[in-house]
């Protein structure tokens, strides 16, 4: 509740001291650098934390997994370029789980982020969404589904294909409400708003601005024409 509200400070106060516990704070904070465009040395401290406790095979690929995210997110927002950091992250994580791995189908997704937004490899891109895609819906992880979901329907948006990117942008926007992802919901409606029709757009718009304000201009990246 507090993730989906963006307190992510308070609830990574609320974790314990184990690897699992250490990997899901750094997680929420660069999460919350992702969104607030800030606190980036707060969340390369809890990593490296993280990093520093993980004694298995799992514990060290999900602690790589999230080192990929935040060099991902950081060369994305133009804080520091750490593209090459995040490649090598990912893969070492990749390397390091066997292919039946729960925390596959998040690597996956990761791994299409970058192939996308910045290598701009749609068709890498589009096949590490939907190995993420399908391994969200096979464990039911509602919340991994509304990202895979908003990214397969970018592709399809940019291949020229508005119907399917309404669609994937809908039930993204679907996912977010139903499992109260409230600060995931503005840019899922200002996304919808891109493939829909005129008067629809400017409605779904001005939900999305009424929430940014009420999160304090959160997400920070998200702008409106």
């Amino acid at each position: 509740m507090l993730r989906s509200r963006g307190c992510w400070e308070a609830a990574a106060e609320l974790l314990g001291t184990g690897p699992a516990d250490a990997v899901e704070r750094a997680e929420l904070l660069i999460e919350a650098a992702f969104f607030t465009g800030d606190g980036w040395e707060e969340a390369e401290t809890a990593l490296r934390a993280a990093e520093s406790v993980a004694r298995s095979n799992h514990e060290r690929a999900e602690a790589a997994c999230a080192r990929g995210f935040l060099a991902y997110g950081a060369t994305l927002l133009k804080v520091h370029d750490r593209l090459d950091e995040a490649q090598a992250a990912l893969g070492r994580a990749s390397a390091l789980l066997p292919p039946d791995d729960p925390s596959r189908p998040l690597l996956d997704f990761r791994r299409g982020l970058i192939a996308h937004l910045l290598l701009e490899d749609v068709t890498a891109a589009r096949t590490a969404y939907r190995r993420a895609h399908a391994g969200a819906e096979q464990q039911q992880d509602a919340h991994l589904l509304s990202y895979t979901w908003r990214h397969l329907a970018s592709i399809a948006q940019e291949d020229g294909n508005t119907a399917g990117a309404r669609h994937g942008y809908a039930e993204s926007l679907r996912l977010r409400e139903e499992t109260g992802f409230a600060i995931g919901i503005a840019p899922a409606l200002a996304t919808l708003a891109e493939v829909s029709p005129a008067a629809e757009a400017v409605q779904l718009r001005a939900q999305a601005q009424r929430l940014v304000r009420a999160f304090a201009g959160t997400p920070v990246w998200l702008t409106f024409d």
